[in-house]
């Protein structure tokens, strides 16, 4: 059976039934989270008993989440289509960081490799919104809206299909083609079940249209931290999987340093949660990796507020970038990543455009390998913060590539002189 306790606003602390749905916290309009009984968890299922790492896909960390696949109940709810369980791929003959001297890793959720699981969309979305759909499910909830700079979207309309639910999406007429193609095809092959509109310049408008014409009209929010922290429990996933031992070993560790492509900043929120969890269960110390989050110069709200000291973000006027999923210009849940990056001695950096695409560029002539320019952001970052003295030699670095090149190809072919 799930583990989840109650529901609890991120800042305000009040607690709520987990069992009934909402969106932001009644108290204070900000986010809420899933709060896990992390006691009973281990006295009912000691040394880790919840974790079957036989699996592959993201439900291999079984009562840890918000959902427990291996209980019967909590399965009838789960759509598994083979999200998570992501590999971190060897760089270090990045030529960056083998001058550096870093131990330099890259979580790749755009490609199916032997031996791992696979986001069916080819993005890190999946994983939110394979916990969306399933606690919807659980809830009895038939209708969900999301606005989206394009991946999320795919996402939801994937698991809410696989799920039997109606979904409608919002999303700016600049998305990337291909994916707004592959939400576009699903409405037209499944008429009343999906719902494509198209809403911009930037997710903001996309939210607010949401709000005035379908929320009212019976259909739940699963917008970024608009839900009960579900997105959360599915990003953690992430952290979750840099934590697990690896190569047949039996001990839970961190790297050093995460750099991690940011715009909503579920997932930063998400990974922190698991690594607290995980040092709940005495699995890992209290220490944690840097987090470095990392957006393009054309839209930097966290960067802005972090190097201000700002509390809270601004909202930001539209940026243009390829980069689409950095295309956030202000977010509802960043008062938290701005604390989290604090607390964990990390910075907010600022990457260029020109940047971003040389580094796309590198890598497909190097490698062959299709990752995001949200992913090649992150790569792109390492000089500014070596330059900066934000990273050591020998320290082992994760960076976070959140989807695959292939949805992006049709505006990004002339950067890969494709």
């Amino acid at each position: 059976m799930s583990y989840v306790r109650c529901l609890r606003g991120i800042a305000s602390r009040v607690e709520y039934p987990h069992d009934v749905p909402m969106n932001l916290d009644p108290a204070d309009g900000r986010p809420v989270e899933m709060v896990l009984d992390i006691e009973r968890l281990a006295r009912e299922k000691p040394n880790a008993a919840w974790y079957d790492p036989r699996r592959k896909d993201l439900w291999r960390f079984g009562g840890l989440l918000a959902l427990d696949i291996s209980d019967l109940n909590d399965a009838a709810h789960i759509v598994a289509l083979g999200e998570g369980h992501t590999p971190e791929l060897d760089y270090h003959d990045h030529a960056v960081a083998k001058a550096a001297g870093l131990s330099l890793w890259l979580k790749d959720e755009g490609q199916h490799w032997p031996g791992f699981g696979g986001n069916p969309t080819r993005s890190f979305k999946d994983r939110g919104m394979a916990m969306a759909v399933a606690q919807a499910r659980r809830l009895g909830l038939k209708k969900l809206a999301v606005p989206t700079q394009g991946n999320a979207g795919d996402a939801l309309v994937r698991y809410a299909l696989a799920g039997g639910l109606d979904v409608v999406v919002a999303m700016p007429e600049d998305t990337p083609l291909p994916i707004m193609g592959s939400v576009a095809v699903a409405a037209k092959k499944h008429p009343g079940r999906v719902t494509l509109e198209l809403v911009g310049p930037t997710i903001r408008e996309a939210s607010a249209f949401l709000k005035e014409h379908y929320i009212p009209q019976g259909w739940f929010s699963v917008a970024t931290f608009q839900e009960p922290g579900w997105r959360i429990e599915g990003k953690k996933t992430l952290g979750l999987e840099m934590a697990e031992p690896k190569d047949g070993g039996t001990r839970w560790t961190l790297p050093d340093a995460v750099i991690y492509p940011t715009g909503g900043g579920t997932g930063v929120l998400g990974m922190w949660k698991a690594w607290d969890e995980l040092e709940a269960l005495g699995l890992i110390d209290a220490r944690r990796p840097r987090m470095y989050c990392v957006q393009s110069e054309a839209t930097t709200p966290l960067v802005r507020a972090f190097d201000a000291g700002a509390d809270d973000t601004t909202a930001l006027p539209a940026g243009k970038t390829i980069s689409t999923g950095l295309n956030v210009p202000g977010g509802v849940g960043h008062f938290r990543v701005l604390q989290i990056i604090r607390a964990s001695g990390g910075a907010a950096i600022a990457v260029s455009e020109a940047d971003t695409a040389a580094e796309l560029q590198r890598v497909w002539r190097e490698r062959q390998h299709w990752i995001s320019p949200e992913g090649a952001a992150c790569l792109a970052a390492l000089p500014q913060l070596l330059d900066r003295g934000l990273l050591k030699r020998g320290e082992r670095v994760v960076a976070v590539n959140t989807g695959s090149l292939e949805k992006y190809l049709s505006d990004l072919r002339a950067i890969l002189g494709a």
